[in-house]
C-alpha cells in the first residue's frame, strides 16, 4: 500500500514572517480557499491573540467552510508560572475554534536555560501539561519540537525526553523542527532512526513530521530525506517564504513526493494547479515571481541553446525531468544569440508563421537576430518584439502608423517641486497627420500618453492596454552616463501580457522603441483576432 503524506502549510504564519511579505485578512482567506481547493491537509492560520489581524482572521474563518483542509491555530506551551486554564496563549488557541492546534516547545537545553530560564525538568512538565489540557478539547493536536536537530546534537537524551512528554500529553504528530536551518541531509538518517527507536520504546504509534528552514539551502532536501526515512507529515510554505532564508518550499516538495518518490498526498489529484497557486500567493503578497524556481518558475522549462531545443522537439525527456503541464507550467523556447534553426522554427510554429528550415529567410532572421543581440537586444523577456521582427522579415507586418518626430521636455521651475514633463508627437495614420502632446509623470509616461492620445481615435482597443512594468539595464559601464541601455517594457490588455525591448545610448529612444513595439504588437494581435 502506498504511503500517504500529510501536507501542512504554514504560509500564513511562518511564511508571513518573511521580509516584505504581508497579507490582509481578505488575502489570507483567499489563500486558505486555494490551499483547500488543491488538497492541502492542514493550513496554519497564525498565532491567535498575537495581534488584531490574527484575531480578525480566525473570527472570519469561523464562517468559511473548508472542504478538505483543516485550519490550525499555532501557539506555545504554557507559561511556567501559569496553569493551562490561566494561560492566555492556551485559551486563545481554544477561542480560535479550529479543528487543529499546533503548539511548540523547547527541545534544545540551551533554550530552556537561556531563553525560558527555567529548570530542564520544568520544561518537560509544561510540555506534558499543555498537551494534556488541549488533547480532549481539540480534534487534531500537533506538537512542534522547536530546535529539535540542534537540541539532539547538543543533548540527545534530554531532547528525546521532550518528545516523550509530548507523547504522554497526547500529541498525534511529533514535528521535528530544524528551526535554525543548519542541518544537512547526511545528518538526518541517524537522528530519525533514533527517534523511531525511541518512539517504539515508548510503545507509541505517534506520527513523525518535519519542519525545516532553508538557512543552509537544504530545507527541501532535509524534508524529503525525512519522508524517505518514514516521516508522514511535511510542514512548509508556498514558494518557500519564511523568516530569514525561508522555509521548505512545498511547490518543490509536492512534485518530488508524487513524481519522484511515488508517494500519495491529496494534492496529487490537483497538482496541475500548483503553478497558478504559486503565482497567486506572490500576487497577493505583491512580490515578484521567482522565474528560476523549480517546477513553477517561468524558466523551469525554458530552453535556450539550439541543440537543447532540437533535442526537446524530438523527445522532451532529453532536457526535462518531468512534463511541465503536470504542474500547470509550460515549455518555453528562448530566443538568444545561442539560437539555432530549431529555436526559430519552434517560435514560428507558435506564432502561426509558415516557414521552412531551408528557406533563405531563415538564415536572414538568424543573422539579424545575432546582430541585434550584439548591439544589446535580448528577447528572452521580449518575445513580442521578436515576433514582430520575424513578421517584418517575412513581409507580414502591417505598418499601423508612421512616426515623423517626437520631442520630450522636462521643466524644473522650483527645486522643491517635481519636474513637469511634456511629450509632443507627430505621426501619420493611413496618410492622416496627427500632431498631439501630453503631460506625464516622467518622460516615458509622457511619451506613452502622447502616443496613445494620437492613436486611440484610430484604434479604440488601445484603451484596454496598460504598461505594467518598465526596466532599464546599463549594458556597458565604461562610458558612464553615456553608456548604452536596454529598456524592457511589459504591457497587458484584458486577455494577455507581453514584453518588448529597445536599445540605445539614449534612454528616451530605447524607451520609445519598446513602447512602439508594444503598441504594434497589441494592434497586430487585435487584427488577427478580428480576422
Amino acid at each position: 500500500m502506498t504511503r500517504v503524506i500529510e501536507l501542512y502549510d504554514t504560509t500564513l504564519r511562518d511564511g508571513s514572517q518573511a521580509e516584505n511579505f504581508n497579507l490582509s485578512v481578505d488575502d489570507k482567506i483567499k489563500v486558505c480557499r486555494q490551499l483547500d481547493r488543491i488538497g492541502i491537509d492542514f493550513i496554519e492560520g497564525g498565532w491567535p491573540g498575537s495581534n488584531p489581524l490574527a484575531v480578525e482572521f480566525f473570527k472570519q474563518m469561523q464562517g468559511v467552510q473548508l472542504k478538505q483542509a483543516k485550519l490550525a491555530a499555532f501557539g506555545s506551551t504554557r507559561h511556567f508560572q501559569k496553569t493551562p486554564e490561566q494561560d492566555a496563549n492556551i485559551q486563545a488557541l481554544l477561542a480560535a475554534k479550529t479543528p487543529a492546534v499546533t503548539i511548540f516547545g523547547k527541545s534544545w537545553d540551551i533554550h530552556v536555560i537561556d531563553a525560558l530560564r527555567i529548570a530542564l525538568e520544568d520544561n518537560l512538565q509544561i510540555i506534558e501539561d499543555s498537551l494534556a489540557y488541549l488533547r480532549p478539547r481539540v480534534q487534531h493536536l500537533i506538537y512542534d519540537a522547536e530546535h529539535f536537530f540542534d537540541g539532539f546534537k547538543n543533548n540527545r537524551e534530554y531532547c528525546l525526553a521532550t518528545l516523550g512528554k509530548a507523547i504522554a500529553g497526547g500529541a498525534e504528530t511529533l514535528v521535528l523542527c530544524d528551526t535554525n536551518g543548519g542541518a544537512l541531509p547526511h545528518e538526518i538518517p541517524a537522528i530519525i532512526e533514533r527517534v523511531h527507536q525511541y518512539c517504539a520504546e515508548q510503545n507509541s504509534q505517534v506520527k513523525i513530521g518535519i519542519h525545516s528552514h532553508n538557512d543552509s539551502e537544504t530545507a527541501v532536501a532535509n524534508a524529503l530525506m525525512c519522508v524517505h526515512l518514514g516521516a508522514t507529515q511535511i510542514q512548509g510554505t508556498i514558494n518557500g517564504f519564511g523568516e530569514r532564508c525561508g522555509n521548505a518550499n512545498l511547490t518543490s516538495i509536492i512534485p518530488a513526493l508524487i513524481f519522484k518518490m511515488g508517494l500519495e498526498c491529496k494534492v496529487g489529484k490537483r497538482i496541475d494547479q500548483l503553478y497558478t497557486t504559486a503565482r497567486m500567493v506572490n500576487e497577493l503578497a505583491n512580490l515578484p515571481h521567482n522565474r528560476y524556481q523549480p517546477y513553477v518558475g517561468e524558466s523551469a522549462f525554458a530552453h535556450k541553446g539550439g541543440i537543447h531545443v532540437s533535442a526537446v522537439q524530438r523527445n522532451p525527456m532529453t532536457y526535462e525531468h518531468i512534463a511541465p503541464e503536470k504542474v500547470g507550467n509550460a515549455r518555453r523556447v528562448l530566443i538568444s544569440d545561442q539560437s539555432g534553426k530549431a529555436n526559430v522554427l519552434m517560435k514560428a510554429q507558435k506564432y502561426g508563421l509558415n516557414i521552412d528550415q531551408d528557406d533563405p529567410l531563415m538564415a536572414s532572421i538568424i543573422t539579424e537576430l545575432k546582430e541585434l543581440e550584439n548591439q544589446g537586444y535580448q528577447y528572452e523577456a521580449a518575445e513580442a518584439s521578436f515576433e514582430l521582427l520575424m513578421r517584418k522579415a517575412l513581409g507580414l507586418q502591417r505598418q499601423f502608423f508612421q512616426l515623423e518626430a517626437f520631442r520630450v521636455m522636462n521643466h524644473k521651475y522650483d527645486m522643491g517641486q517635481q519636474p513637469i514633463t511634456e511629450a509632443t508627437i507627430r505621426l501619420y495614420v493611413d496618410g492622416a497627420e496627427v500632431h498631439t502632446a501630453a503631460m506625464g509623470d516622467g518622460p516615458v509616461n509622457a511619451l506613452d500618453r502622447a502616443l496613445r492620445k494620437a492613436l486611440t481615435r484610430f484604434y479604440p482597443s488601445l484603451e484596454d492596454m496598460e504598461l505594467t512594468d518598465y526596466k532599464v539595464r546599463v549594458l556597458t559601464g565604461e562610458y558612464g552616463t553615456g553608456a548604452k541601455v536596454r529598456v524592457l517594457v511589459e504591457s497587458k490588455d484584458l486577455e494577455n501580457s507581453w514584453g518588448t525591448v529597445g536599445v540605445s545610448v539614449n534612454i528616451i529612444e530605447a524607451s520609445w522603441q519598446a513602447l512602439v513595439d508594444s503598441i504594434n504588437y497589441k494592434l497586430m494581435k487585435d487584427e488577427k483576432t478580428d480576422s
